[in-house]
């Protein structure tokens, strides 16, 4: 992947195309044309949201999650905690983007404005990345788990998983270097703007391949290892030797499958502008306001979609996960007594443990093939 396409600060969304110049100004939201009226107000709303959502969501994923002992945890459970770390990082850039917003787009932070615009820039790229190269990997995961069980009991270790993310996040750093480099805070139409230098043909014919093929390839591995799952699911579900086994690799693969769907739905309008705008640059078919007003406003529209992903995922482990919602009961019930330091409460905690853990493992064939198979 290169970060070339990862450059999806709030507004290059809706100033993707825009230059140096005064005459480009009109790139922005404010174009003459455009639908969407008082964007200074709606955007630091959606963004507030979104960040206090954030932060309290992913905080929550990654308490109850981390909370789980080894014989209770998943190996997907890994993966679960990255994505829910770089969706945190990510959010705490979204107040500088909001205070952005409600000044119509002026970047006033004065002496640190341009290391802030970098820095929120960089971390953009970084979470882009690390987000889609996770979730790729939980699907190859899944298929691995599903498909390619006793082959990959080698390669489905909490060492070899632990490398793996390690090796996500070397590389999402080292991919979000261009968008350091390349982003500046610059003097447009009487305002300062955290852009980025569009006008040069070879960056944007690169961005418009990079954005190919960072949101298609991985989303073709994805169809591909959910198809072949898919498959052998429907081939084998009469003949499988432990029904309560396979049970639950169904159970794990909805739970990837919806995190996917989710980041797919939020991500893929904002990518369809994208090409559409770069493709139009590149073929010197762009009005002199810049785009279209349709194009303007669904880059608005698109990316506050985009940015919803990051808090989304919470709601779906709540919601859809009945392993995360026992282990956060459990963590409430500890934590209660822990509180109330009353003897008979912490037996009955012990007590509510063993049988949590009876129940989960109980009824999902033991904790060891839990671990092993999941």
């Amino acid at each position: 992947m290169n970060s070339y396409t990862e450059n999806t600060a709030l507004y290059d969304y809706y100033d993707y195309n825009q230059t140096l110049d005064d005459e480009n100004d009109s790139l922005s939201v404010g174009c003459p044309g455009s639908h969407l009226q008082s964007t200074d107000i709606f955007l630091p709303v959606v963004y507030y949201l979104i960040f206090f959502t954030g932060v309290f969501g992913n905080i929550f994923v990654i308490v109850v999650v981390g909370s789980k002992n080894r014989r209770s945890g998943r190996l997907v459970d890994t993966f679960v905690i990255n994505l829910a770390l770089a969706d945190l990082i990510f959010v705490f850039t979204l107040p500088l983007w909001a205070i952005s917003a409600s000044q119509n787009d002026h970047w006033g932070f004065g002496a640190a404005g341009n290391l802030l615009c970098k820095l929120s820039s960089y971390i953009i790229a970084v979470n882009r990345v690390s987000n889609i190269s996770f979730l790729t990997c939980m699907s190859v995961d899944r298929y691995l788990a599903v498909v390619k069980l006793m082959d990959s009991r080698y390669l489905r270790t909490s060492g070899c998983i632990r490398i793996t993310c390690a090796a996500v996040w070397v590389s999402s750093l080292v991919f979000g270097i261009p968008s350091w480099v390349y982003r500046d805070v610059i003097p447009v139409g009487g305002r300062l703007s955290c852009l980025e230098d569009n006008s040069s043909s070879f960056f944007l014919a690169l961005s418009l391949t990079m954005t190919l093929v960072t949101f298609v390839l991985p989303v073709l591995i994805i169809v591909i290892c959910y198809g072949t799952i898919v498959l052998h699911l429907n081939k084998h579900c009469v003949t499988a030797v432990n029904p309560r086994a396979d049970a639950r690799r169904r159970h794990s693969l909805k739970m990837v499958l919806s995190i996917i769907v989710a980041f797919v739905a939020s991500w893929l309008p904002f990518n369809i502008f994208k090409t559409i705008i770069l493709s139009s640059r590149l073929a010197a078919a762009q009005p002199s306001c810049g785009v279209p007003p349709w194009q303007s406003d669904g880059l608005v529209i698109s990316c506050c979609l985009a940015f919803l992903n990051s808090c989304v995922n919470p709601a779906i482990y709540f919601f859809l996960d009945h392993h995360f919602r026992r282990q956060a009961q459990l963590l409430y019930k500890t934590c209660s007594t822990t509180k109330t330091k009353v003897p008979p409460s912490h037996n009955s905690t012990a007590s509510f443990t063993n049988t949590g853990n009876s129940e989960s493992f109980g009824t999902t064939g033991g904790g060891k093939m839990f671990h092993v198979s999941d």
